[in-house]
């Protein structure tokens, strides 16, 4: 099975104008996930509609594909760009700009979903580790997730799910198990 990486970047991002260029330790953000997806996957595209974005990847010898500025959403940059490359990969997978410490491991364990010939889509969580404080469930740049007994998203949202009635919110964590959205999707 064939798997390319598909990196969307936009410059205007509304928390972040320019994120994908910011430098962290003399690398830009953008590079990082690249090298890094790079690392798993053997065709590794950015996905942008903005020319700096373009420039900074083809200077570190990336592979950078434009895509139109009215996108909704990365999946729908991914897709253009998808059908702009002429892949003939299986499964494309949607790598998020702003993961500059991605795993490759997580990258494998994603793939490794599509073993099984009736996965259409997939994507990663991670249990809530409590150590890092509850407050962190309330951050709204922490997607959070929530399940059917077959372990199939039914929810993604900025807001903490599930909510807990009944009990304070410092006593939920005895009471569920909570979920954080990893930032990657693959789709068949």
């Amino acid at each position: 099975m064939k798997f390319i990486g598909i990196i969307p970047a936009r410059y205007a991002s509304s928390r972040f104008p320019g994120k994908p260029l910011a430098d962290i330790c003399g690398m830009t953000m953008i590079e990082r996930v690249y090298r890094r997806a790079s690392m798993e996957l053997d065709e590794v595209y950015v996905a942008t509609d903005d020319d700096r974005i373009a420039e900074t990847v083809k200077g570190f010898g990336g592979r950078v594909v434009m895509t139109a500025a009215t996108h909704r959403s990365g999946t729908d940059r991914c897709y253009e760009a998808y059908c702009n490359i002429g892949s003939d990969a299986d499964v494309v997978i949607n790598i998020q700009g702003d993961e500059p410490f991605i795993d490759p491991s997580q990258i494998a364990e994603v793939k490794r979903c599509f073993d099984d010939e009736s996965t259409r889509i997939a994507t990663l969580v991670r249990k809530f580790d409590p150590a890092l404080g509850f407050e962190a469930l309330f951050d709204a740049n922490t997607p959070k997730v929530t399940f059917d007994d077959n372990m199939n998203a039914l929810y993604f949202s900025r807001s903490i799910i599930p909510y807990v009635r009944n009990f304070k919110w410092q006593e939920w964590i005895d009471r569920c198990t909570f979920y954080t959205h990893v930032g990657m999707y693959a789709y068949r």
